[in-house]
């Protein structure tokens, strides 16, 4: 079948342009990019954390009975939660990598938010795991913690902020809100970890009387992690309410589009995230005169040039208006 078009006088433009006409053109559909499942490299990032967690949490743990610690057992409590999160990440990802189907045309993108909110669940309650049983321990008198926990906290501290530090970075290799949510999660488990050593720090050296200096500690990490929560539940929920917060992302797929031969202006440039893809809406402005073959070249020489700048656009929907006033420019 040969495209097909019609002309509709474009009223919102009839001002500016008198006459002015749009010109709406439908060539061969734009073929969805193929979304690979979630890759090898990807899953081990996630299956680190996994691992990672499950081992500070007994390490942290151990150490806190033993070292009459609660600053150490509510950092163990909030790790055993971490172990949890990262595997509702990890299933999260494996959906939201999924290819789209008959149900779900724009695939399924927000399992991954909806993954990012489970995290945040995890993380809020083992805050007030925290909180309460801080408060008991303030109430209820007990031991200082034993020196060698801080030994235990030093080396937590290091490897939560060196998994912080990786997985940031791959999360800006991937624009994964999953990942990133992640990463804060190990940084909110450095800085609590760094408040369970002042505390127990302050006890040690000030001795008897400053045993509750600990437990305040776990309550300063209880309003560290509730802080972080909220940080990693605002991206997601923009996400999902389809929020335009892509400026800088705009700006670029508007300059390339704006350097395409025949494209006078963007008139309208708008991004949807699903997951770590974009979806464009994107309506331009051309020259009078063109045939429709020649605009259905510029749409597939546009989107070529797009997807090779940016490799998270998904699927490009471009739509083009002519006006008689702008001439036809070749380059």
């Amino acid at each position: 079948m040969p495209p097909h078009f019609f002309v509709t006088l474009a009223g919102a433009n009839a001002a500016k342009y008198a006459p002015v006409f749009m010109l709406k053109f439908h060539a061969h559909p734009q073929p969805a990019r193929r979304c690979e499942p979630m890759s090898a490299p990807t899953a081990k990032i996630v299956l680190l954390g996994v691992l990672g967690n499950a081992a500070l949490a007994l390490i942290k743990g151990v150490a806190g009975v033993f070292g009459h610690s609660y600053a150490l057992i509510a950092d163990a409590i909030e790790s055993t939660t971490d172990v949890f999160s990262s595997l509702l990440l990890y299933l999260g990802l494996r959906v939201a990598n999924q290819p789209p189907d008959a149900n779900h045309p724009y695939g399924h993108g927000r399992a991954e938010s909806l993954a990012t909110f489970l995290t945040v669940a995890f993380l809020l309650a083992s805050a007030g795991i925290i909180t309460y049983k801080s408060i008991a321990h303030i109430i209820t008198p007990h031991k200082n913690p034993a020196p060698f926990t801080l030994i235990v906290l030093i080396a937590v501290v290091g490897v939560k902020e060196g998994l912080y530090r990786y997985y940031q970075r791959k999360s800006g290799e991937t624009a994964s809100s999953a990942l990133e949510a992640e990463a804060w999660h190990h940084r909110s488990d450095a800085l609590t970890s760094l408040a369970a050593f002042l505390g127990i720090s302050i006890s040690l050296i000030m001795g008897k009387g400053w045993e509750s200096a600990d437990d305040w500690a776990a309550l300063a990490a209880a309003a560290i992690i509730t802080y972080n929560a909220w940080r990693i539940f605002r991206p997601a929920l923009a996400d999902i309410m389809d929020e335009d917060r892509f400026d800088a992302l705009r700006q670029r797929i508007e300059s390339i589009a704006k350097a395409e031969a025949g494209v006078h202006g963007v008139q309208e440039c708008l991004v949807r995230k699903m997951g770590s893809e974009y979806y464009i809406d994107l309506r331009l402005l051309v020259g009078n005169g063109q045939t429709i073959e020649t605009l259905c070249e510029l749409k597939h020489r546009l989107r070529a040039h797009l997807h090779a700048q940016e490799p998270y656009l998904r699927r490009i929907f471009i739509e083009c208006d002519c006006c008689p006033v702008c001439p036809h420019r070749e380059s």
